[in-house]
């Protein structure tokens, strides 16, 4: 849009507009005021003109009518506060949405909003007053012009045309490491020196197009200097042309556009600010680099020598590289062998430590050993992990899993990277008993409702032990299916003191676990059903004393399954029915017999005798 300087009252010597105020003072009458000289205004901006009567008569509370024209003659009527169809069909569209609304500020005085303002809003504005006077006096319109400017900054219309430039610029390609500070700089160009007041925004997109709606909005400066931001982002300036963004600690998320977005604010009528000049600096490629995280783990066994009983220290020595402020976490792993050579270790979690220094016992199920296992932090990069008590059962390859964590906000964490330490193996390398398991059954074929009998023997092969210096954990599981699909369910168990746990089952039968002599178990089901039929095995936990007193405990072994049937006795099960079908059926046969002596003792006795009688007669007709 071309700029220009000239006003709606141009037309009119000043002596007149001067005299025609003097008279309308000294006469009291009617007075309607809008902004005096031009308004200036940039496209795509707010446009905001005040309207306001005094010395009227009538109600308070004043209604406005305001028109348009862009030549200054031929208006159109634009908005009212009174008269629902008073805009021109143009302008309804814009009233609907919003775009152009009348809002009022006080009983005599209302705001003309038009948001969005086009290069066709430019032109003439009058302000109109339906009149609630006795006399008419004084005036009830006036106008205003309002020019506009297309990126440029604005003015008021001044003795001379005043075309102020407004750019915005942020270094073109950045590049920051992960972890690192990211500070760009938004340096401002302008012509104007009068009062003007900036307001810095700064966004972020992902892509270069930095009118994309779905750009972030990260930090804002307003005309009142204060700072709008998020914890990790700050915005400041050194000086009136220059702001900085500062993003703390930024990631690879942080990749991406940024640019920021200047208006300036002019000072305007009755103490209201209004945007002269708006400009975006083209998108700044910010790259995030990624350095690759080194940890390094090392363990250590400062006593390698020891026996049974003793106990078991390593250290962990933990090093690091391209980690800001690392904190580190700690878990003791132990990699022991299932007893089945064709199947891979398993690893067991034992206990952890996490950056705060809280320790947690993890797969630690040794009820008799709660205190055996202490994990600690020697240093900011070195722990001690301590087993006390050891047995026979603990021996495995034992590691530190050690997870490198940073800051990023506040209290919050990000896992940096996480390294594995060399293991360390614990082997007594004893020439002990070694034990097997077995399961035995005379009665592996039952008929329903008889006992069920299972022995566990245990042999032992290699040196002799005394029986007081065995002891032994002995459960009993059970897979209720043909094949060994299905989880195995716990029967019962006895510890090596004697104590047997049972547990609950969803039918009648009974269980009884018992120690029938030094190496033999016993499991006895009794009123066995047909869902006691399967799979039954046991698992022994051995218990040697040491020369030195100690118990020990050995790995657990299992025995192969025996598979048990339960079976309907077929003469007990149709006993019952058959005699009650011979009872019923003689029952009913002695009633039909009766009944049937009855019906020919009483009824057919009386035919006969008639029948007798009868011939008799007969006989005696003859002989007469």
């Amino acid at each position: 849009m071309a700029g220009f300087c000239s006003t709606a009252r141009e037309q009119e010597p000043r002596q007149v507009r001067l005299s025609s105020l003097v008279i309308a003072a000294l006469c009291r009458g009617r007075v309607v005021r809008v902004p005096s000289g031009s308004l200036v205004r940039v496209a795509g901006t707010e446009l905001v003109i005040p309207c306001n009567v005094s010395d009227y008569d009538g109600p308070s509370e004043q209604n406005f009518d305001w028109s348009f024209s862009s030549s200054g003659s031929g208006f159109v009527e634009l908005a009212s506060t009174w008269e629902a169809g008073f805009p021109a069909q143009p302008y309804q569209e814009r009233l609907q949405r919003g775009d152009i609304l009348l809002r009022r500020t006080a009983n005599d005085a209302v705001e003309l909003h038009i948001r969005n303002v086009q290069p066709s809003d430019q032109g003439h504005y009058k302000c109109s007053t339906p009149s609630t006077d006795a006399t008419v006096q004084g005036n009830y319109e006036d106008t205003v012009q309002v020019k506009g400017y297309e990126h440029k900054v604005i003015s008021t219309c001044q003795a001379s045309e005043q075309l102020d430039t407004l750019r915005a610029s942020v270094a073109r390609n950045v590049s920051v490491s992960e972890g690192k500070e990211l500070d760009l700089t938004c340096n401002i160009t302008t012509d104007r020196t009068d009062d003007v007041r900036p307001e810095v925004t700064w966004h972020f997109s992902r892509t270069p197009d930095s009118a994309v709606p779905g750009s972030l909005v990260l930090a804002r400066l307003d005309r009142d200097s204060l700072v709008h931001s998020s914890p990790h982002v700050a915005l400041s300036h050194a000086d009136a042309r220059s702001y900085h963004l500062l993003v703390r600690d930024v990631s690879k998320e942080n990749s991406g556009y940024y640019f920021c977005h200047v208006a300036l604010w002019a000072p305007g009528h009755n103490r209201t600010w209004h945007k002269v000049a708006e400009a975006r600096s083209a998108p700044a490629s910010v790259d995030v680099t990624w350095l690759d995280s080194v940890l390094v783990v090392k363990a250590r066994q400062p006593k390698p020598f020891f026996a049974a009983g003793n106990t078991f220290e390593m250290t962990c020595k933990v090093s690091s590289k391209n980690i800001k402020s690392p904190r580190y976490s700690v878990l003791i792993t132990a990699e022991k062998p299932v007893g089945d050579l064709s199947s891979p270790n398993e690893t067991k979690y034992i206990i952890s430590l996490d950056q705060d220094s809280v320790v947690k016992l993890e797969n630690w199920t040794d009820a008799s050993r709660v205190d055996g296992v202490v994990l600690e932090k020697v240093q900011e990069d070195e722990f001690r992990y301590r087993m006390y008590q050891t047995q026979v059962s603990d021996a495995g390859l034992y590691r530190c899993v050690v997870t490198a964590w940073s800051p990023v906000r506040g209290s919050l964490w990000r896992e940096a990277a996480t390294s594995l330490s060399n293991p360390i193996e614990i082997d007594f390398q004893t020439a002990g008993p070694v034990f097997n398991a077995s399961v035995h059954s005379d009665t592996p074929s039952v008929i329903r409702g008889e006992l069920i009998k299972l022995f566990c023997i245990i042999t032992v092969e290699g040196g002799a032990l005394d029986p007081d210096d065995m002891a032994f954990d002995v459960s009993w599981f059970a897979v209720h299916s043909f094949g060994l699909d299905k989880a195995p369910a716990l029967l019962s168990s006895l510890d090596r003191k004697g104590i047997v746990t049972t547990a609950e089952r969803d039918w009648k039968s009974e269980l009884s676990l018992e120690r029938v002599g030094v190496l033999e178990f016993l499991l006895q089901v009794h009123g066995s059903e047909d869902q006691d039929f399967g799979n039954y095995y046991c698992s022994v936990t051995p218990w040697v004393k040491s020369p030195t007193g100690s118990w020990q405990k050995e790995a657990e072994i299992y025995s192969k399954p025996i598979f048990v049937t339960v079976k309907m006795d077929v003469l007990n099960a149709f006993k019952y029915p058959l005699l009650i079908g011979v009872g019923l059926s003689t029952v009913i046969g002695l009633l039909s017999c009766l009944i049937g002596y009855c019906s020919s003792h009483w009824c057919c006795k009386k035919e006969v005798q008639e029948t007798r009688r009868e011939r008799r007669r007969l006989m005696s007709m003859e002989m007469d």
